[in-house]
Parts: C-alpha cells; structure tokens; sequence
C-alpha cells in the first residue's frame, strides 16, 4: 500500500468540506475520486499533499504519516500534484517550468529528468523555448503533468485533468496517463468526467457532499445503476 488516507475531516472555516474519508491506493494503480462538484474530490487532493490540514485522521506515504509535513518535504518522499487548472508560469518558458518542478533535486539531476520528460511529451521539447502562456490547452496540461514528473514520483496526484479541453485532446490525455501506469507511475485521479476514469482505473471511490458513500473495483462502477443516473448519463 502506497498511500493511506484515514478518517480525515477538513474544513473551510465553519464549513465542513471533508467528513471522515478513508480510502487507500496500492502500488502501480490508477485509483479514481469521482462525485459531483463540490464533493470534496480537490480538497482530499489538497489535504494529501499538504496545502491543507485535517483535523484528526491521518495521511500515511510509503509508511510514513505526512498529514503534518510542509509541502516540499513531502514532494521530496516521491509525491506530487498536478492542480486543478493546470497553475502554470505563464510568462516563463516551457523549459523553465518544468524546472520548477525539480526544486528539491540537486542541479546536477535536472538534465537527465528534463530529457526523460521531453521523451514522454515530444511536443514539449519543440515548445522549450516557448512562453507557457502561449500554448494550448492541451500543451499546457502536457507541461503540468511533465512538471510534477520531474520529481520522478511514486505517486501522482491529477486534479481534473480533461478540464477544458476538447474531446480529442481529453483522449490525448488519457493515453498519456494510461502509458504513465504502464510505466510504473502509481496515479491517483480526480475527474469530473467519470466515464473516462472509470475506463482507466483500477479501482474507484464515490463522494457525496465530502462523504464516501461507494467504493469498488472501476468496472463494477461503470454498471452500477446508481453511479451510471448520476454521473454517467446512464
């Protein structure tokens, strides 16, 4: 087991956003968060990676309890996050971006990642040189995932990643995060569109005003009624 979240409660001020979530994600899975916005999906995210606290519960990597840790410490075990709207540099290069996901690292190390980075996502080794603000929709989501790749993760935690973009890049996406599990990437996945995490996943989790209301291997939830009338189209 990679990653285990338990009994966590997160809140944003008065208001209580995540209510005693458990789940856990075993190594070399896609394991999916699925539910309606403002289900909680981004603020476990958030709270995982440190950017958040709970109050009470814990959050165990690689055995280790981060639920007090400071974000870069926590990069440093081997976790990282690609956010919701992708929070790009925009007035630095593509090159430089990626960079900035090596902070942890020792300089010596960056060329290597940045040539393994630029062999998964060729279309951002012809864009080094670009400001990242003028990409599309679709290079910009290449360059946060090649970003948080940069660490080398165990675990890497995507935020929404087909938001926004067109149909054909959203299975662009996919593929590439199929390809990262084959690799030997562990993912845990947020998506609002729960037909295309579900096909990819392992295994996935349903949330309900910050509550997990089901939990089950991805192709069980693919033929639930239930989970196909509210988000499937079912």
């Amino acid at each position: 087991m990679i990653l285990a979240v338990d009994n966590i409660n997160v809140y944003y001020g008065a208001i209580h956003a995540v209510k005693d979530v458990g789940f856990y994600v075993d190594e070399g899975e896609i394991v999916t968060l699925i539910g309606a916005n403002g289900a909680g999906k981004s603020t476990i995210l958030k709270t995982i990676s440190g950017l958040l606290r709970s109050r009470g519960g814990s959050v165990r990597f690689m055995d280790k309890n981060i639920g007090s840790l400071p974000v870069h410490q926590i990069v440093g075990y081997g976790l990282a996050q690609v956010p919701e709207g992708r929070a790009m540099f925009l007035q630095m290069t593509v090159e430089e971006n990626l960079e900035m996901g090596a902070f942890t690292l020792p300089k010596q190390e960056i060329p290597a990642r940045l040539g393994n980075v630029f062999e998964r996502f060729p279309r951002l080794k012809e864009r080094r040189r670009q400001l990242a603000g003028t990409l599309s929709g679709g290079e910009q989501q290449m360059l946060s995932m090649g970003r948080a790749l940069m660490s080398q993760p165990r675990l890497l935690m995507l935020d929404e990643p087909s938001m926004g973009l067109a149909p054909i890049l959203v299975d662009q996406i996919f593929d590439i995060i199929g390809n990262l599990k084959l690799s030997g990437v562990t993912i845990l996945l947020v998506e609002q569109n729960a037909q295309m995490a579900l096909s990819i996943a392992d295994r996935g989790y349903v949330l309900e005003t910050g509550r997990i209301v089901k939990s089950a291997p991805a192709k069980e939830l693919l033929e639930d009624d239930d989970v196909k009338k509210a988000y499937l189209g079912g």
